[in-house]
């Protein structure tokens, strides 16, 4: 299956591959998504987490597969059905399913954040629901189902450990990211590297409302010294707060970083063309806090 995204640059949009495991139907942005393979013979490895199925190496390469149903706590799935072969968090991940519906293209701002009743806090796998032809279709969040099973894939947290103690710095940074769980990381860990005024938004639009308050009151460049965001967050992308940011006259002197799982040499290229100052990958936090450092022009020691 062709997977590749010609969605314009700062749309607000992405594409949506439907799924099935049994009879739900869930959903995983194009942008993650490698290739789609017939399921084929998997070895097993001994005492894996019990939702890894084992290993298969296509091309030469090996894959570690996940089966979902196992990881959504629905029980253990039957050879066939599918594989998705992803990309994100530099990780080549395979996602066995039953079968793949179809793709959907679809504004970030159709995509509805679930509530507490669906999602508890930082233990939900659902960045989002969206429907189609009156049928719900559930966003998964991958990066918390292989973080889940392999914490050691996650933020390298270690890396703030190895940084030591710095002074302390109070210029403000804005940080636009929708996963509670990401969120509280990476606040904890800028924290730790030094940096104390922090400011949360959960979506691209709660950040762009802020940066257009800031810059109504008179004192934007006061209030965010820089910008952090990721990619995938619903209402207002990543990529859609960046086109914003870089072409207003003021707000695009402020350093912008994406830091999204997804930066790969295609997203890469995108963000380029958007103007983003440095785009990391999300287990790289100890260069999330170099390319602050870096941006704002601070030594802290």
């Amino acid at each position: 299956m062709d997977t590749n995204i010609l969605l314009e640059n700062g749309t607000n949009e992405l594409e949506v591959l439907e799924f099935t495991i049994g009879d739900n139907h869930y959903g995983i942005n194009v942008a993650k998504i490698r290739e789609i393979l017939q399921y084929m013979p998997i070895t097993p490895i001994p005492n894996a987490h019990p939702c890894i199925e084992g290993i298969f190496m296509p091309r030469d390469t090996m894959i570690t597969v996940i089966d979902l149903r196992a990881a959504l706590e629905l029980g253990a799935s039957e050879p066939g059905g599918l594989f998705i072969i992803t990309n994100f968090n530099q990780l080549n991940i395979a996602f066995h399913v039953d079968q793949v519906v179809g793709i959907h293209r679809v504004s970030w701002n159709d995509i509805i954040k679930p509530d507490n009743s669906i999602n508890i806090g930082e233990k939900g796998v659902s960045t989002g629901i969206v429907k189609f032809d009156e049928k719900l279709i559930v966003i998964l969040d991958f990066e918390k189902i292989v973080t889940d099973i392999s914490p050691e894939t996650g933020l390298k947290m270690s890396d703030i450990e190895d940084l030591g103690a710095r002074d302390r710095c109070d210029l403000p940074i804005l940080i636009a990211e929708d996963s509670p769980l990401l969120s509280k990381l990476i606040v904890d860990c800028i924290k730790k590297a030094g940096y104390t005024n922090i400011i949360v938004c959960q979506n691209g639009q709660e950040a762009w409302n802020k940066l257009l308050e800031f810059k109504q009151s008179g004192n934007l460049h006061a209030k965010v010294s820089c910008i952090i965001t990721d990619i995938e967050m619903p209402i207002m992308d990543g990529h859609r707060l960046t086109k914003l940011s870089k072409e207003d006259d003021e707000i695009k002197h402020i350093p912008l970083i994406i830091f999204s799982s997804l930066v790969n040499e295609e997203m890469r290229r995108k963000g380029e063309q958007l103007g983003a100052d440095a785009q990391l990958s999300k287990p790289e936090i100890g260069q999330l806090v170099a390319a602050i450092d870096k941006l704002i022009g601070i030594t802290v020691q």
